[in-house]
């Protein structure tokens, strides 16, 4: 018996390896060890919400995720590093006092009275409902009483009182004092507001009317170019602070001297505790790339959910990540900031991103992680090579919208490193996660993973800019290889909270009777494609695919053909309007490389070997950068409006000329005899 089994033993191994060449299999067992990956990290994250639901409601974890998290990791490792910041090291001791500090500056506006018999203790309440019901009636006790003597500053009459629930803006870059309000805001039961730095003006007033701002917080550094704003900001009513000392403009105080001089002890969780996870948490604005920016509403659900972002990633709490992105977009402040107090990692902070400087922070602080958006990769990319840019200790990079093909060119020029890419909306109930590493695919699309968060795509119509119906009414799954919009089923457990403000604005993100009568679901705007593997691709944004001869157009696809050229150095691809003509002709904006030509001739023969016709770009922008915006992402808006017309543009600009198969250079005269039907585009 034992000399029969022997073979059979010696063969497993064989066995085992062949079968793992069969792709379905591989992917198979990978998709089932984040299953059990993600399953542990939600069972983990509901055992936590359900001990600080039953928690004293007196007690510093009885309140919202944010609150028991840092209360925990202040029991846990206090002396752990939580931040880098310049030459400045924070631990989560000192990030729970200095948001406790905040919190009771916010509270002394708000009228609340620190009872000193309630001491913050960490006593357990017997159930959760006794636990609520204490929370309640201490709540109607002491939660408003008015401030008297030393123990309450009275508001200055500098805007309207702040009551539970209000909403205040930060108008703060990258810094531990953002985190500090933030963090202070939550404990405080009010809802902060990510005001996105560099907005002004008409955008700034109406980010804060959308919201429902009561108060504003403004770095000091940004009082001066606010200044034309000021008397508005006054009309509002709202309260008006600075994050750090003066000269401050009339009406503006010193949030943080305020908070200086408070106390640094637990605050009762009953203050910032939801009552229900679906209420909104804060406020994250859209990027407005098609109007104003939009006030999304953030739940304790999905701030929750976010701390087990790093885990489901493969993190540890002895990462190092390095995170230098805007703190009011999500992927800064709730995948980067939450996602390390999940884990309790070190995250270090950088007010502003530099390309030069990357690699060498990353070197200085031991770095293992890093997060990035948009283009963040392709600055890294198109730097000229140093001496020292693979001698890092960087493991991993986590983050969205990596090109496929500044994906290739990243890992080879700065690996071994393994690049996790993910999708998802700031205001979506959907999202993805390539935990596999598959070089340009986004996440995967198989029945498991869907276990975990739910979607589908269907067949979307371009001309009409909806879903494509049968003879019943329903939508239309795509089969693999076809681009679908991706849209996914709206639960309890996975919501769509839509907007501040008018319900008109969720117009268009809601899609009904997609499969059965009656369902709702979730409308990205995006389109993906699915591949037989179940890797799942990022096609376009559906208003960026435009139509032209009848066909569509996607403009990553035109930009992944450009992009392979190596005298370009950055492709943006978008359609404009050709008076006379259907639909809109393709453009691109490109930039040379530095130490290359710019060959014309090449890049005609180029995409007519490798785009169709309708697909090749009708005009040529030659630009020596491209703008982007805070968050890294191409502006195609406002070039898409400036057009291709030479008297306004002042970039060379080029035309496709059809009859001489070559691009020439777009001149007053050309350009009026193409608006005249005289010249066939």
């Amino acid at each position: 018996m034992a000399a029969l089994l022997l073979p059979l033993l010696l063969l497993l191994p064989l066995l085992l390896l062949k079968l793992l060449r069969w792709p379905w299999l591989r992917w198979f067992l990978a998709d089932f060890a984040f299953t059990v990956r993600a399953l542990r990290c939600k069972r983990a994250l509901k055992a936590q919400a359900a001990a600080a639901a039953a928690a004293d409601p007196q007690g510093p974890e009885s309140g919202c995720s944010l609150a028991w998290r840092l209360s925990q990791l202040l029991r846990e490792c206090p002396g752990r590093t939580f931040l880098i910041h310049r030459d400045r090291r924070y631990s989560y001791a000192q990030a729970e006092r200095e948001s406790n500090r905040v919190a009771r500056a916010f509270l002394r506006v708000r009228g609340w009275k620190e009872d000193p018999n309630l001491g913050g203790g960490e006593g357990v309440g017997a159930t959760e409902k006794g636990a609520r019901d204490a929370g309640d009636a201490v709540r109607r006790e002491v939660e408003l009483a008015p401030g008297k003597g030393d123990e309450a500053r009275p508001d200055e009459g500098n805007g309207a009182p702040l009551e539970s629930g209000s909403v205040v803006a930060l108008l703060l870059p990258a810094s531990p004092e953002f985190l500090w309000l933030w963090f202070g805001l939550a404990k405080a039961g009010l809802q902060a507001a990510f005001v996105p730095t560099a907005l002004r003006r008409g955008p700034l007033l109406h980010c804060l009317r959308s919201c429902g701002a009561r108060a504003i917080v403004v770095a000091p550094e940004f009082l001066e170019s606010l200044e034309p704003d000021l008397s508005q900001l006054r009309d509002l009513k709202l309260k008006l602070w600075a994050a750090g000392p003066g000269p401050h403009p009339p009406g503006f105080s010193d949030l943080l001297a305020e908070a200086a001089s408070e106390g640094e002890g637990p605050l009762p969780g009953y203050l910032s505790a939801p009552r229900n996870v679906l209420d909104t948490c804060l406020y994250i604005f859209t990027s407005g790339t098609t109007g104003l920016p939009k006030a999304a509403r953030i739940s304790h659900l999905k701030v929750l959910q976010c701390q087990g972002f790093y885990q489901l990633c493969g993190l540890h709490q002895s990462d190092v990540i390095y995170l230098t992105l805007p703190l009011y977009h999500m992927s800064g402040s709730l995948l980067g900031i939450v996602g390390c107090l999940g884990i309790g990692a070190t995250v270090v902070l950088k007010t502003k991103f530099s390309a030069s400087q990357f690699w060498e922070d990353c070197r200085e602080h031991g770095v293992t992680v890093f997060q990035y958006i948009g283009e963040l990769c392709r600055y890294l990319v198109n730097q000229p090579p140093s001496e020292g840019e693979r001698n890092h200790g960087v493991r991993m990079a986590v983050g969205s919208g990596l090109r496929p093909d500044v994906w290739d060119r990243f890992v080879q020029r700065f690996g071994p490193l393994r690049v996790l890419e993910t999708y998802g909306l700031t205001e979506g109930n959907v999202a993805t996660l390539n935990y596999i590493g598959y070089p340009g695919a986004v996440g995967r699309s198989s029945w498991l993973y869907k276990l975990f968060s739910d979607f589908s795509l269907i067949r979307y119509d371009m001309a009409s800019g909806e879903p494509v119906r049968d003879d019943q009414g329903l939508c239309v799954p795509v089969p693999p290889g076809e681009a679908g919009l991706m849209v996914a089923p709206v639960s309890q457990r996975a919501p769509f909270l839509g907007y501040a403000g008018s319900p008109e604005l969720a117009r268009g993100k809601l899609v009904h009777d997609v499969f059965r009568p009656g369902d709702v679901f979730f409308n990205t705007g995006d389109l993906l494609v699915c591949d037989a593997h179940d890797f799942l691709y990022f096609h376009d944004r559906t208003g960026d695919t435009f139509r032209w001869k009848g066909e569509n157009v996607a403009t990553t696809e035109v930009a992944k053909v450009l992009g392979t050229l190596d005298f370009l150095q950055d492709v943006n691809v978008y359609g404009v309007t050709v008076p006379g003509h259907e639909g809109r002709a393709g453009m691109a904006a490109v930039v040379p490389h530095p130490h290359r030509i710019l060959d014309l001739d090449r890049l005609h023969a180029h995409i007519a070997e490798f785009l169709p016709p309708y697909a090749q770009p009708r005009f040529l922008r030659v630009q020596e950068s491209l703008d982007t915006t805070e968050t890294f992402k191409q502006q195609k808006v406002r070039l898409a409006k400036e057009g291709f017309d030479p008297n306004t543009v002042q970039a060379p600009l080029y035309v496709l000329d059809q009859t001489a198969g070559a691009y020439v250079p777009l001149t007053p005269a050309l350009y009026a005899a193409l608006l005249a039907g005289q010249v066939r585009i």
